[in-house]
């Protein structure tokens, strides 16, 4: 997908990958609608896209753990734009180490890394399915493909929003809709910055490999929705480790 004229939405773009990869979006073109918590970030991103190019950026407030928030997203996005072309479930939580994690962190690492994909998903097709496109892009992790060191929570449902991509892209592929999903190792983010809360998975994740910054990731990210790719890897050596 050439992402010139589209319409994206980005979740969990306050910050990290996120923002990075709603900044790249708008370069190449697009209209973006970020999404995330109550942030100042997030508005001034949106302005910051308006005032390069009036009516291309929208802020979305919610809490993308509940179903109501992605169908409110999905909604105020297709209001704004008429359209949306691509979706990319951006937004995560790390949180939790082993079988003594609570219940509830673990039910918010679920609502948040996998429900909130389903949610979307199952406001996006409606439309995608009558249109006959649509793109629907996740962001798992190597932890996707691997296990996270030191967090059942984040290792499970990092597995999950894999799953989930890949059940969507087997069961609509052939009806138009596209979808990718991301699995970087280390990325210079706050959420690795802070890994070490949650049994030192931190130093786990710079050991295996080279950390990169958001906008580097980004960038690989617009080449592969170019190219349609399924499984995107900005550490190619995660291929390596899962064979």
């Amino acid at each position: 997908m050439k992402l010139g004229g589209k319409t994206a939405v980005v979740t969990g773009a306050a910050g990290g990958i996120g923002h990075a990869l709603a900044e790249r979006f708008h370069r190449e073109g697009a209209n973006v609608v970020v999404a995330d918590l109550e942030s100042p970030t997030l508005h001034e991103l949106a302005q910051s896209f308006n005032d390069r190019r009036p009516h291309s950026g929208l802020a979305v407030v919610g809490d993308l753990g509940s179903e109501s928030a992605n169908a409110d997203l999905v909604r105020r996005a297709t209001e704004a734009f008429g359209t949306i072309d691509l979706f990319f479930a951006n937004a995560g939580i790390a949180a939790g180490a082993d079988l003594d994690t609570t219940e509830e962190t673990w039910e918010r690492a679920f609502a948040i890394n996998v429900h909130a994909h389903r949610w979307a998903a199952k406001y996006l097709l409606p439309d995608w399915l009558t249109r006959g496109n649509g793109y629907f892009c996740s962001t798992a992790s190597a932890a996707g493909l691997l296990s996270q060191i030191g967090s059942a929570p984040y290792t499970l449902t990092k597995h999950a929003a894999l799953a989930f991509a890949e059940w969507l892209s087997i069961t609509y592929g052939n009806r138009g809709i596209a979808v990718s999903c991301l699995c970087p190792q280390g990325v210079n983010t706050a959420m690795l910055n802070a890994a070490d809360d949650f049994g030192g998975g931190a130093n786990v994740v710079r050991a295996a490999g080279i950390v990169l910054e958001p906008h580097e990731v980004a960038d690989i990210v617009v080449d592969a929705i170019d190219r349609e790719t399924f499984l995107i890897l900005p550490h190619p050596e995660v291929a390596q480790y899962v064979q």
